[in-house]
């Protein structure tokens, strides 16, 4: 099993998720606000004439512990949908798990997701 967290513009949310649904590869996510900043410092913006600079950006985290065998189609996934080709697009982190124990059956392993 893998820990998938991955770090997307909060307007490709809804169709990161429908995509995901599509596929049937994702049983359970939880889902983050956060703001941020990567490689790119923030943006500059101009507003009634004056220019300020956001540093901290917002993003969304997903958050998915998923079979081994759904990887590949999710990144897959997040690689065709999420992105639209600018700087802040987000970052994908894949993580082992070691092990998932539903907590009001006790089932254990993959039976848990």
């Amino acid at each position: 099993m893998k820990h998938i967290k991955a770090v997307i513009r909060p307007e490709k949310l809804n169709d990161v998720r429908d995509a995901l649904e599509k596929a049937g590869v994702c049983k359970g996510v939880m889902i983050t606000d956060i703001v941020g900043n990567g490689s790119q410092k923030g943006i500059e913006q101009v507003w009634r004439g004056e220019r300020y600079t956001l540093d901290l950006i917002p993003k969304v985290v997903m958050d998915m512990v998923v079979k081994d065998s759904d990887v590949a189609i999710i990144k897959k996934i997040l690689l065709e949908v999420a992105p639209i080709g600018e700087f802040g697009d987000g970052k994908i982190f894949i993580y082992p798990v070691e092990e998932v124990i539903r907590i009001r059956t006790g089932e254990t392993g993959e039976k848990a997701l």
